[in-house]
């Protein structure tokens, strides 16, 4: 691919202006808009740093079993303690706010990192996001702190109930069918994507859960699961924030850090989640889920 073309899709997958593009490859404001626009070439290094940039934020079909195997490998050396997480405040408020700003952007929200900080955390309406925005980011806290709350009972287990309660608490106030499976068709606009018929959502979902109860360890299973629910879709919206926490669980529950995705990289996100939707090859999806898990870990306990 043409290296202008990589850097436009670069600032189109990241919502980057030129100046923002420039500091993410290491340059000047003055190099690139030379290079988008014709009058310079980049040297081997500076194409070689966006070959990389390109393949993080937009995707790639050239991914070997090597690159799979050691981003996998990386992500289950890191141990993560969903008992400790509980017990510590501020960890809570960082998972809080990061998974909160990044979900909820990766849907369309425009609320800034600094946006979701005042809304959760200083119990502040913002007069410059509209009102459904603010309530979903109040809405994701609620779901997560509740699933972290049942997580900790010794009775806990994820059933249906478990996963229409999440949605309950996401769609609080903003959806009349909140809780509710379903009854229509649906697709996704711009995907080959084939989701599943409404009379099959009940019986998909129970069979979901059972496979989610007797789940391997690691980010295979976790990219096994993730584009099952996705492809189920079983509510009418919040599917994707729903199917993220239920990755986040699964991922405590397993001792792994929490996936992290990030809204810079939700166009590999949703290129690699189609890949295994719709080829059934799970191998990218498991490779950004094991780097994804890389990243919360680094946020998380970033000094």
């Amino acid at each position: 691919m043409d290296y202008k073309q990589q850097l436009r899709d670069i600032a189109s997958a990241g919502s980057l202006t030129q100046e923002q593009l420039a500091r993410r490859l290491g340059v000047s404001f003055v190099t690139v808009n030379n290079w988008i626009n014709g009058h310079t070439v980049p040297r081997a290094r500076s194409l070689s740093t966006i070959e990389v940039l390109h393949a993080e934020m937009v995707g790639t079909a050239a991914l070997s079993a090597e690159d799979v195997a050691g981003a996998v490998h990386t992500a289950e050396t890191l141990r993560f303690d969903a008992k400790a997480l509980v017990k510590d405040p501020e960890l809570v408020e960082r998972l809080t706010l990061h998974l909160t700003y990044h979900t909820n952007s990766i849907e369309g929200s425009t609320m800034t990192l600094a946006d979701t900080r005042e809304v959760l955390f200083a119990n502040r309406a913002l007069v410059n996001r509209t009102q459904v925005e603010q309530a979903e980011a109040r809405n994701h806290q609620a779901a997560l702190l509740w699933l972290l709350a049942q997580m900790g009972k010794k009775s806990f287990r994820f059933s249906e109930d478990t996963i229409r309660s999440l949605h309950v608490r996401l769609l609080n106030g903003i959806a009349h069918d909140a809780g509710e499976w379903r009854t229509h068709g649906a697709r996704i606009a711009g995907s080959r994507v084939v989701l599943a018929n409404p009379a099959k959502v009940p019986s998909l979902m129970e069979a979901f859960v059972e496979t989610v109860g007797s789940a391997d360890r690691g980010p295979r299973s976790l990219a096994t699961l993730h584009a099952g629910f996705e492809q189920i879709h079983p509510f009418s919206d919040g599917n994707g924030r729903v199917g993220r926490l239920i990755m986040l669980a699964m991922a405590l529950r397993m001792h792994l850090p929490p996936p992290l995705v990030l809204r810079e990289r939700r166009h590999a996100y949703y290129r690699y989640l189609e890949t295994a939707q719709v080829q059934d090859d799970y191998e990218p999806l498991t490779y950004f889920i094991a780097e994804a898990m890389v990243s919360a870990h680094e946020l998380l306990f970033r000094a």
